[in-house]
Formats: structure tokens, sequence, C-alpha cells
């Protein structure tokens, strides 16, 4: 089922059931991509929504830390919550062993020599991992991996 169409039916489930959290992020997700579709102009596939989604994941990571940082109990819960119903929509997550092979794979296949060479391994990369690995993390696996 494509990504968009699956927003859209979770959020009338939402509506349905008054789950106003769910409700409200999926609202929030949906805003962010009407607004790239209109700025760009073009209706967007699901890498394009994944990239958002992992956006919106990565806000309010950086929102939960420094709520949590500044002892607002409530608006961690709420931030907590909104993380999990974001997190519905994105691909199975990557777990380092798994990420490491694929970086070993990539750098045998770009023939990196250095850390000179860590951009094609990244465009190599990126796109085998996008959305199930973080981009620092997949960043710093490939430093440790990359010959010095």
């Amino acid at each position: 089922m494509e990504l968009k169409t699956k927003l859209n039916d979770s959020l009338k489930d939402a509506m349905k059931s008054g789950d106003e959290v769910r409700k409200r992020t999926i609202r929030l997700v949906l805003a962010a991509v009407k607004q790239v579709e209109v700025d760009r102009r073009i209706e967007l596939d699901d890498a394009a929504i994944l990239t958002i989604l992992q956006k919106e994941v990565k806000t309010r990571r950086e929102s939960l830390e420094e709520a949590s940082q500044a002892g607002r109990a409530s608006m961690v819960a709420e931030l907590e919550a909104e993380l999990a119903v974001v997190a519905m929509f994105m691909p199975q997550a990557m777990d380092e062993g798994e990420l490491r092979g694929l970086v070993a794979a990539a750098i045998a296949e770009t023939g990196a020599v250095g850390p000179a060479d860590m951009g094609k391994v990244m465009k190599a990369l990126m796109p085998k991992v996008s959305g199930r690995a973080p981009g620092d993390m997949v960043s710093r696996v490939v430093k440790e991996l990359l010959p010095k």
C-alpha cells in the first residue's frame, strides 16, 4: 500500500476512534508532505515521504531531549506518544550488525581506500539504508570501517 494512502487511512481511523494524539500527529505529517508537494509542484513517492517521516522523527527526538533536560514531564510524554505514531509508518529499523555488513559491502563496491572516499561510500549506501538507519549512525559506522 502506498505510504500516503496508508497515512490517510490511519487518519480516518484515528478520527473515528477519537485518538487525538494519533490524529494530530498524522495531520502534521500529512501537512508536511502537502507543503513539499506544493513547493515542488510534484506528487511525492514513498521514498520522498519516508524522508519527511525521518525528518519528523528527528525533530521529535530533539524536542524530546530538550524537554527531558528542562524537566517538562507532560511534554516528554506527549512527544513520546507522537514518536510512536510516526514510527508506525517507518520501515523496520536496521541493527548495527546488519548496517556494518552493508557498509563493508559498499566500501568494497566503491573501492574506497581512506577517509577521503567517505562521500562515495555514503552515496552508494544511503539508498540501501534509507529510513532504516539514522544518517548519523551510518556516518559513524562508515568512519569506523574505512581504512585509515
